[in-house]
C-alpha cells in the first residue's frame, strides 16, 4: 500500500463514519416520527434549564405555552442544579390544583450531568464533557422531542 492510499484512507474513513453515524441518528430519529406533523394535537417538549438567570427565562416561556398541546414536558437540569428543577415543579404543581390535572401526567423531571463545574480543570472537563454530551444524547434518543426550549 503506497503513501498515496494511506492518506487518502485517512481523509476517507473519518468523512465515512460521520454519514454513517448522520444516517443512523436520522433513521433513529424519524422511525417514531408521526406521518404528519401538522396533525399531531400533542407534542412533546423538552425544557432545557440552567443556572444564572436561564431557567427563569425558560419558565416565562413555559408559561405563555399553551399547556394542553405541549405535552407532556420534559424538565432537565444540571445534577447540581436543585433550584431549577425546584422552581418547575412548583409551577407544575400549581397548573395541578388550578386544573385538576393528574399528577405526573404532563410533567417529567430529569438530571443530567454537568459538563463542566466552575473552577475545574479543562483537562478534567474534557471527559466530563464528553460523558455529558453522551448522557445528553441519550436522553434526546429516549424522550423523542418534538419541540425543545433551550
Amino acid at each position: 500500500m503506497g503513501l498515496n492510499a494511506v492518506v487518502a484512507a485517512c481523509y476517507v474513513f473519518p468523512v465515512l463514519v460521520s454519514v454513517l453515524a448522520v444516517r443512523f441518528f436520522y433513521v433513529l430519529w424519524h422511525s417514531g416520527q408521526p406521518e404528519s406533523r401538522l396533525c399531531a394535537t400533542r407534542l412533546r417538549c423538552l425544557i432545557v434549564l440552567g443556572s444564572g438567570g436561564h431557567t427563569a427565562e425558560m419558565m416565562n416561556i413555559v408559561t405563555t405555552l399553551q399547556k394542553d398541546r405541549f405535552t407532556p414536558r420534559y424538565y432537565v437540569a444540571a445534577l447540581t442544579d436543585n433550584m431549577s428543577l425546584q422552581k418547575a415543579q412548583v409551577y407544575e404543581q400549581s397548573l395541578i390544583q388550578s386544573n385538576g390535572t393528574k399528577a405526573g401526567e404532563s410533567a417529567h423531571f430529569m438530571q443530567i450531568y454537568r459538563s463542566r463545574e466552575v473552577g475545574q480543570s479543562y483537562v478534567t472537563s474534557i471527559a466530563t464533557t464528553l460523558l455529558a454530551t453522551l448522557h445528553a444524547m441519550w436522553l434526546v434518543i429516549r424522550i423523542r422531542p418534538q419541540v425543545v426550549c433551550a
